[in-house]
């Protein structure tokens, strides 16, 4: 767990599980993976097996002894619903944020169906709480069917993260959507993003009213480009991130 991140729209990072497999045109540069694979073979370092998929269970109650409230973003190495990872191992991570509710936790996947599907189970009669905030990568139109597996999971905040946006994503149904976050591509391969398409994620949220987080413009590194989209930075947050705000701000 780091308690600080470089990336804008989270305060820290929780990796119970790292290491991953790829599954879509998204996944092409992972960053992740080129991290990881840095170290392949470094025997005692974190990363000694690559980018292959590890559980950790070490790492389970980390959040519990952070008092301060922070927003963490979980798994930023991986994917908590990859299909190899053990449904139990799942509920001990979900134990564990139900318990730290003075966090916002921020839980991103591909994997949609399998989100949706364990959502329902675990929350049969109710939503997940408001503190865990539920989201799907959406990097071009081919996966917006992952919108509507996140519109169909019972949680009470949901979110896009719109990165790499590697094509034009076209209308989205943002009905039951809180936040979306766009960015480009960042390495030594990145994709080019075009202004149009972010402007028009942009303009699709200010129609809903939807909050709107422009991450980065990409390139080499990720700073490489800037922030600003037409002249500003868009900074927006949902609505019950007061709590972690006000964390952030400690």
């Amino acid at each position: 767990m780091a308690d600080g991140s470089s990336i804008e729209w989270t305060d820290a990072t929780w990796n119970p599980v790292t290491g991953c497999t790829k599954i879509t045109s998204g996944c092409t540069n992972c960053y992740a993976s080129r991290f990881s694979e840095r170290f392949r073979g470094v025997v005692g370092h974190p990363f000694e097996n690559g980018f292959d998929l590890t559980l950790r269970p070490e790492r389970l109650e980390q959040p519990l002894a952070w008092r301060r409230p922070r927003m963490i973003f979980v798994n930023s190495m991986s994917d908590l619903f990859h299909k190899d990872v053990p449904r139990e191992f799942i509920d001990r991570v979900f134990d564990t944020m139900e318990m730290a509710d003075w966090h916002v936790f921020q839980v991103l996947t591909k994997r949609s169906s399998l989100l949706r599907d364990y959502l329902k189970r675990r929350y049969r009669n109710s939503e997940a709480p408001k503190h865990i905030w539920l989201g799907v990568s959406v990097e071009d139109a081919k996966s917006k069917g992952r919108i509507e597996h996140l519109r169909a999971a019972p949680a009470a905040v949901r979110f896009l993260s719109i990165e790499p946006l590697i094509g034009r994503i076209g209308e989205m149904n943002l009905n039951g959507i809180h936040w979306v976050i766009a960015g480009g591509e960042s390495g030594p391969n990145a994709r080019p993003m075009h202004i149009d398409w972010a402007r028009d994620v942009r303009d699709q949220c200010a129609e809903k009213k939807v909050a709107f987080f422009f991450k980065q413009w990409g390139g080499f590194r990720p700073k490489t480009g800037g922030r600003e989209l037409d002249g500003r930075e868009w900074n927006e947050l949902p609505e019950s991130a007061s709590a972690a705000t006000s964390g952030r701000a400690a």
